[in-house]
């Protein structure tokens, strides 16, 4: 699958840039409207052409780069399950998912990929989306399909359900397969960050790594226009405080030797997750580095793709990209 290109839009912090890329897909280009997240993908891929800018502002006719693409993929900010989805205002979610499927005009990719809620794939509120989509890759010779994963099932530790998009040419989309489970067993929070609990010479960490027996509720990277870094929402909390996790904030560095853990005794005795910790529940390789402070730093990786799921998912339209196509209509092979 040597030779396959993308454009990946609201790229965020590069999750799914970067599992494509594990796939065998070059990015050519990519886009993003939030400064430290831009930071981010220059600081670990500086031959990424990385555009700073939003994506209803883009005009596709000023980069010559994103045409001839194999695969146009999308990460796109959450779209509200309350949304209603019939009216003009419905949000700037709303309106980049659009412009995503608008953009398709433009670039004509051999495939589309859009990751965002579990909702979008069949929930009701979403059909007119879902119509508005199907009318437009149809007019543009596309075949697609919805479906979901669970980034547990492809060894990230973290129960974190993906809705998704995926379309092809018509040539092409017989070819497709979403991906299957990649791992036979889920991997465990307390496997995922034993040993990094212990660099600091906390002697609870593998008793801790026991308790954490369970993989960790759904990442949540919050709203830039409220609070600071924490794990979620109440029942989120709840299901961190089970695993003796203090699920309010982020910690600025691992326990140390003198830290006494005790969850019973409320959540000022519990460990916290700092964000490097964080950003191997969502699957990202240690060496991947996050710009920005710390808040910045945790809601660029709350809001990311994991990279395993983008991998599994660049292998899935890689192999239907290079199936060869069948013959046009009245012409019989002779090999």
């Amino acid at each position: 699958m040597s030779g396959l290109r993308c454009v990946d839009v609201c790229a965020g912090a590069g999750g799914l840039a970067l599992g494509l890329e594990q796939a065998g897909f070059e990015p050519v280009l990519l886009l993003d409207n939030k400064p430290v997240a831009c930071d981010t993908l220059r600081s670990n891929r500086p031959a990424w052409q990385v555009l700073e800018t939003d994506l209803l502002d883009f005009v596709p006719s000023r980069h010559q780069e994103i045409y001839d693409t194999d695969l146009l993929s999308a990460g796109l900010p959450r779209v509200k399950s309350d949304a209603t989805v019939a009216r003009a205002d419905t949000g700037d979610e709303l309106r980049l998912l659009e412009a995503t499927v608008y953009l398709v005009h433009a670039v004509q990719p051999r495939a589309l990929v859009i990751e965002n809620v579990p909702g979008l794939v069949g929930a009701p509120e979403f059909e007119p989306v879902r119509d508005l989509i199907r009318e437009e890759l149809h007019h543009l010779g596309y075949r697609f399909r919805w479906f979901l994963l669970n980034a547990a099932d492809f060894g990230v530790p973290q129960d974190r359900r993906h809705g998704l998009l995926v379309a092809l040419k018509e040539q092409y989309f017989e070819a497709f397969r979403p991906p299957g489970p990649t791992v036979r067993e889920h991997l465990s929070v307390g496997r995922a960050l034993g040993r990094s609990m212990a660099m600091g010479g906390w002697r609870d960490a593998d008793r801790w790594a026991a308790q954490a027996c369970g993989v960790a509720p759904t990442l949540v990277g919050g709203s830039d226009r409220r609070g600071g870094a924490d794990l979620g929402p109440t029942g989120t909390k709840r299901a961190w405080a089970r695993m003796g996790v203090d699920g309010s904030t982020v910690a600025d560095g691992v326990p140390g030797p003198e830290f006494a853990w005790a969850p019973e005794a409320g959540r000022h005795a519990m460990v916290r997750i700092t964000t490097d910790q964080a950003a191997l529940l969502q699957g990202f390789p240690p060496d991947w580095r996050f710009a920005g402070r710390k808040t910045a730093r945790y809601r660029q990786i709350g809001h990311a793709s994991p990279p395993p799921v983008a991998k599994a998912l660049g292998l899935a339209i890689g192999a239907a990209l290079a199936t060869p196509a069948p013959p046009a209509a009245g012409y019989t092979s002779t090999l």
